[in-house]
């Protein structure tokens, strides 16, 4: 078990300590602080407290500390808020990447913010009955080997069609 300094124990508790990546922690300055919250402009009509500094290609801001990026809205939670709890990841319930309003953060599992968001992977899992109209639900789905929800109805009905199509094509050619 790893000896934790007591006074790096009170300053990551305080929310203090900003964890980067490498296993490594930076204390916080105030000069650290006036710099990120420079970069913040204030509310807009959402109530959004958008990064001005650099936005990354995915419209995260990022933040330099200690000749590394962070991300400015893990920064502002952590500072606001204190350390994000471990497996979780912040979700943007206003859903601007740029927006850096703690109220607007919530940690969540990864799995909960992907279903949360709009990708083709939640929209999918946000589904409640197939294409056909038969509902996903525990009698009728089964997951395939590329994790992939499949209806039952529809599978048999696929097989009765395929298994007639067979039965035509051999009483055809005698």
């Amino acid at each position: 078990m790893k000896n934790i300094d007591p006074t790096r124990a009170l300053a990551i508790a305080a929310g203090l300590v900003m964890p980067l990546a490498g296993e490594t922690s930076h204390a916080m300055t105030p000069k650290d602080l006036a710099r990120f919250w420079a970069k913040v402009a204030g509310p807009d009509s959402n109530g959004c407290w958008l990064w001005t500094g650099k936005v990354n290609r995915y419209g995260y801001g990022d933040f330099g500390l200690r000749k590394r990026l962070v991300k400015a809205h893990r920064f502002a939670y952590t500072v606001t808020c204190g350390p994000i709890p471990a497996g979780l990841v912040l979700d943007h319930l206003c859903r601007v990447r740029r927006c850096v309003n703690p109220i607007h953060l919530e940690a969540v599992t990864q799995r909960e913010n992907t279903l949360r968001g709009n990708a083709p992977s939640a929209q999918r899992a946000r589904l409640t009955h197939c294409p056909q109209g038969h509902p996903y639900d525990t009698a009728n789905t089964y997951v395939t080997r590329r994790n992939e929800r499949k209806c039952r109805a529809c599978h048999r009905a696929r097989q009765r069609a395929y298994k007639a199509e067979l039965r035509a094509r051999q009483g055809g050619s005698k």
